[in-house]
């Protein structure tokens, strides 16, 4: 695995509860270290524990850094091993993505799903539909306008997959205490004859607090690799998502981000990368 990706020790967290409607957070404790206003600065950083270690080495790399990346393996560590059968309803949602039909660039090659969810008090619900909206100062290509897009299926909003990725970014931004709008995205970006981009606006912000991305799969494509550029400093990181569940975690507010293009791998077969994105914004 790339040494890009952190080494984080593992720590258990628990189950949300199942309702689609109301999702109650686990108890993790860690984010009282923070205040109101999620991660702060590292001076603020007090390990409280064993079992609280593995999320705060996350937490003081992003504080540190702006970002940090973890590979699939240990974000299984810290969240628990899903059942095959619950591993497969999250993936396979994936093949009822409806088209993106915003694609200012004429594309054809993006699929998605879109759901609002709010986090006050500890507790998660989700919110009738709505449409997702970014100004064009964050999104020139596609944004300035409302775009309504098919709702992520209650199926996998309540599954134990989404609540224990969710609850992992409730932890590692610190945020179970403050109140937030959450926004959770399904992405496939299909290469053709054509290839595929998954972010046509380029290096960005999305316009949030924080932003988690996993990757979901990989199917014969080749690059697709993820960018970051931190405000500040002139060189650009690279590394590539490759297994299941790789992520990474950005504070959308120091960093720009970015994905190269993909292209298909064996002509003739198809050719996608799907991930979830995750993003926070103080309410």
């Amino acid at each position: 695995m790339s040494g890009w990706f952190a080494l984080i020790e593992a720590m258990g967290i628990d189950d949300m509860r199942k309702s689609t409607d109301s999702l109650m957070l686990p108890e993790i404790g860690f984010s009282r270290l923070y205040g109101r206003r999620g991660l702060l600065d590292e001076r603020r950083v007090r390990l409280s524990g064993k079992s609280n270690e593995g999320t705060a080495r996350i937490a003081s790399a992003i504080i540190e850094r702006g970002w940090a990346a973890l590979s699939g393996e240990r974000v299984r560590t810290l969240i628990g091993e899903a059942g095959q059968d619950e591993w497969a309803v999250f993936q396979d949602s994936w093949s009822v993505l409806g088209p993106d039909r915003y694609m200012a660039d004429g594309g054809r090659y993006r699929r998605r799903r879109h759901a609002a969810l709010v986090l006050d008090g500890g507790q998660i619900r989700t919110l009738p539909p709505r449409p997702h909206y970014q100004s064009r100062d964050y999104n020139p290509l596609n944004g300035g306008i409302e775009r309504w897009f098919a709702q992520v299926k209650p199926e996998v909003l309540g599954g134990a997959v989404f609540r224990q990725l969710l609850a992992l970014c409730v932890d590692i931004f610190a945020v179970r205490d403050v109140a937030c709008e959450i926004e959770a995205h399904q992405f496939r970006i299909e290469a053709g004859e054509v290839e595929g981009r998954p972010t046509p606006e380029g290096m960005h912000r999305d316009g949030v607090d924080w932003v988690g991305v996993f990757l979901v799969g990989r199917c014969n494509v080749v690059a697709g690799t993820t960018r970051i550029a931190i405000d500040g400093v002139p060189a650009i990181t690279e590394f590539t998502l490759k297994d299941p569940l790789d992520a990474v975690f950005i504070d959308d507010r120091r960093v720009r981000h970015g994905v190269t293009p993909i292209n298909r791998l064996v002509p003739g077969v198809e050719a996608h990368r799907d991930v979830l994105v995750l993003t926070f914004r103080y309410a």
